[in-house]
């Protein structure tokens, strides 16, 4: 699939550093995301799936633009990465 302007994806947010003990305030979390950009002639694969994003959590609207570096494509789910939504039942 490709990304385009408008499509639902999943977006994984950093969380926050681990403290000395161990524990931390907020994981790393699953979060609704909107692509807002794509790049306009990607050099490669990598930079295709490199995209900006506005992202939903609780707390607000957060946005990853391009110009800011974006968010790449992740299937490792990595915090502040993309991946395509997961079907029912999977």
């Amino acid at each position: 699939m490709k990304p385009t302007i408008g499509r639902t994806v999943h977006y994984i947010s950093h969380g926050t550093p681990v403290r000395q003990d161990g524990t931390r305030a907020f994981s790393s979390k699953c979060r609704t995301a909107f692509v807002t950009e794509t790049p306009d002639n990607p050099q490669d694969s990598i930079e295709a799936e490199t995209v900006g994003l506005m992202v939903a959590s609780p707390t607000g609207l957060h946005f990853h633009s391009l110009a800011d570096g974006g968010c790449r494509y992740s299937e490792s789910k990595e915090g502040g990465t993309w991946h395509w939504p997961e079907r029912e039942g999977e």
